[in-house]
């Protein structure tokens, strides 16, 4: 929890010192109260006692009391901001921190945990600053004070109020040991319910088209069930708390008066008006004992929560990123890529996807991957802009191993299109431009890449054309638009490298062979990079790479590959006659 609060600002430590001496005349001005009240109640039973000095004495009580409430408001309103300004800094740093780690750390929290730690987990931390600290600074010290007022008092009060002590504290040491460690539960639960809510919203066309929606509905209520049976049970301890409170309280009240009713009764005269006043003090300072150990049980309703949070919050923060960035921003090579032997396996993967895979691609040339489905040719291209590192071997960029670039100016090298082409919320424009490679998007290069990309077709038709609305995952447009507005997007960055990842999939044959022979013309000073299924997106590579379950079992021109690839030959004959293939 503390670790967290590095976050705030020397502004904002400065703040809650302020907050901090508030509190503590605040503690003042209420424990200051009683010493009035007692000073009535003497007057009161005094004879001869003026009027006027009952009205000062009260007047000096509502003074307290107005003071005490300004001081509440002006530290409520800094701890507030304080607060909220800790989740701003909070929610950003474990942002940026999320965007820093590789696919590997990203698997291992999961996507749904992720977004629980960035929203639900930062707002229990946010809770108990807002709430909890002005309690964990106040209870100790008005506890501490109020105590050492009572103390001279009367020792048969004083251990009354030990008593009443130790069974409060008691009562929160077990209702936490039962309550603490279901805490941990809540959160994985929460983490449980977010991820079955993404799921079932990103596959809702899937789950209506089988008419799954019983079965997805039983799943939510399986896990949403357990997620509240386990906060009713929580709640049912904390809800046995106040109870107890409230009776240890009012019984000590009763007790109070018990005890000096004794007292009074056998006393002198002369001491019965000075003990009825302690009596009236101590009932007062001990309420404020009591209520102080009330804020106390109400920091261990939220402390035990918060903690829990801030340490998965902790989790993300403090995690080592496997992809650690190099220092090298220059390099004498262009638009070459090359594998040297290497092997890789996914981590805590016993068996090898990749096993020494050895090429070179030079500037302007286009080198093709095709394979079965699970022969390893994503796993292969997504090593050069390091998603993963290679286990074995070196993957070299320009004649530099990529572990040794600094990761923005190997990115700016690369133009990647994905398997699953990512729209996000913005304008097509906005899309095509998206991210920042050091160069000057103009809106000719934006019309080019769409045209280029052969999506100038349907971009041309929207209502607003190029400032059109893309909806967020590409939603209102079909599966091959996205594609094209995918490749668009790396033909905008004009970069050394591209690569593109089954990228033609969804594009029918003709707009294939157009965007395919525009590309060709637009990129021939670079290097481009494609893994296929289909035969005629690949056969005028200038090499192409078959892949069998992992391994390189051919290499070599179309042509080439058709005599002395047994496994090439039987895939180009699975989607193309002979004469096709003889006249290609």
């Amino acid at each position: 929890m503390f670790k967290l609060l590095k976050s705030l600002k020397k502004e904002d430590y400065f703040y809650l010192f302020i907050s901090f001496i508030l509190i503590v005349l605040q503690v003042w001005l209420d424990l200051k109260m009683p010493d009035y009240m007692s000073e009535i109640t003497t007057l009161v039973q005094t004879e001869g006692s003026k009027m006027k000095d009952i009205l000062i004495n009260g007047g000096y009580m509502l003074l307290c009391a107005f003071a005490s409430l300004v001081c509440a408001v002006i530290t409520g309103y800094f701890v507030s901001n304080i607060s909220a300004v800790f989740s701003r800094n909070v929610r950003k740093k474990l942002f940026n921190k999320v965007l820093d780690l590789s696919t590997k750390e990203v698997k291992e929290f999961s996507t749904s945990s992720l977004i629980t730690r960035t929203t639900n987990d930062i707002t229990q931390v946010q809770m108990f600053i807002a709430m909890g600290l002005q309690m964990l600074i106040k209870a100790p010290i008005t506890a501490i004070w109020a105590v050492s007022k009572i103390l001279n008092k009367s020792w048969e009060w004083s251990a009354l109020t030990a008593v009443a002590v130790i069974i409060l504290l008691s009562t929160v040491g077990i209702i936490l040991l039962i309550v603490l460690p279901r805490f941990k539960i809540v959160q994985k639960l929460i983490d449980k319910v977010n991820n079955v809510t993404r799921e079932n919203l990103t596959g809702i066309r899937v789950i209506r088209a089988f008419n799954a929606e019983e079965y997805q509905v039983n799943k939510f209520e399986k896990v949403n069930d357990t997620l509240t049976k386990t906060q009713i049970f929580n709640q049912k301890a904390f809800a046995v708390m106040q109870p107890i409170m409230y009776l240890v309280m009012y019984f000590l009240t009763l007790f109070i008066y018990i005890i000096g009713i004794y007292l009074i009764k056998n006393s002198l005269m002369a001491d019965k008006i000075n003990i009825f006043g302690d009596m009236i003090v101590f009932s007062s300072y001990s309420m404020q004992v009591i209520m102080s150990f009330l804020m106390l049980a109400m920091i261990f309703m939220i402390l035990p929560r918060a903690n829990v949070s801030a340490n998965r919050i902790n989790e993300v923060l403090d995690k080592e990123t496997s992809i650690k960035n190099g220092d090298v921003i220059s390099s004498k090579e262009v638009g070459t890529v090359e594998f040297k032997k290497v092997s890789f396996r996914y981590p805590d993967a016993e068996e090898y996807l990749l096993r020494d895979i050895s090429f070179k691609v030079n500037k302007g040339e286009t080198i093709a991957f095709i394979g079965s489905t699970g022969s390893g040719k994503s796993s292969l291209i997504n090593l050069i802009p390091r998603f993963y590192d290679a286990t074995e071997g070196e993957v070299l960029v320009d004649g530099v191993n990529v572990k040794n670039y600094d990761l923005n100016y190997l990115y700016n090298k690369i133009g990647y299109v994905p398997q699953k082409a990512v729209m996000f919320n913005d304008t097509v424009e906005n899309n095509v431009t998206y991210g920042d490679n050091g160069k000057v998007k103009t809106k000719e290069l934006v019309s080019k890449a769409i045209e280029i990309s052969q999506a100038k077709e349907f971009v041309s038709k929207m209502e607003r054309q190029e400032k059109s609305l893309i909806a967020q995952g590409g939603t209102n447009i079909s599966g091959g638009q996205k594609q094209r507005l995918g490749i668009a997007r790396a033909i905008a960055r004009e970069p050394e490298i591209y690569i593109f990842d089954d990228s033609f999939s969804a594009l029918d044959y003709k707009t294939d062979y157009n965007l395919r022979h525009e590309l060709k013309k637009y990129t021939k000073e670079a290097t481009t990079i494609i893994v296929a299924q289909r035969i005629g997106t690949i056969m005028n590579a200038d090499k192409i790479i078959v892949l069998d379950k992992g391994k390189c079992v051919g290499m070599g021109t179309h042509k080439e590959l058709l005599k002395k690839c047994k496994l090439y030959k039987q895939i180009a004959l699975s989607q193309l006659s002979e004469e096709e293939l003889e006249n290609a």
